[in-house]
């Protein structure tokens, strides 16, 4: 099995900047992306950003120069750079390992991120 542990999230002002970071423990070798998911108020889960082991990066439209995603492939972790918040970022944020088939082996608890005033 794979573990994912989040940390990072909370309130941050409009046009501020947040991390979040996940570290994965387990069964690791298995892991072939590594991609944060949100999901905003009403909506459905959707992608925000993935790295695979390999170096490939996807991101969201509504992130894209905004937000950046970095792994370190030494420690097993995942982060999210985000610049730039607006309030419709506002979410909870969700860490996500899949295999080389994209199958989700773990989940992370998700994190909330509220941008307001």
């Amino acid at each position: 099995q794979v573990h994912l542990v989040e940390s990072g999230g909370g309130l941050v002002q409009p046009g501020g900047s947040m991390m979040l970071s996940c570290a994965a423990s387990g069964h690791i070798s298995r892991i072939y992306d590594m991609d944060w998911f949100r999901q905003r108020p009403h909506n459905s889960r959707e992608l925000v950003a993935s790295m695979s082991r390999d170096g490939k990066i996807k991101y969201g439209d509504s992130v894209k120069g905004r937000f950046t995603i970095s792994r370190d492939f030494t420690k097993m972790t995942v982060s999210l750079q985000m610049n730039a918040l607006r309030p419709d970022d506002t979410a909870v944020y969700y860490c996500r390992a899949g295999d080389m088939d994209d199958d989700a082996l773990a989940w992370g608890e998700g994190t909330q991120v509220t941008v307001s005033p």
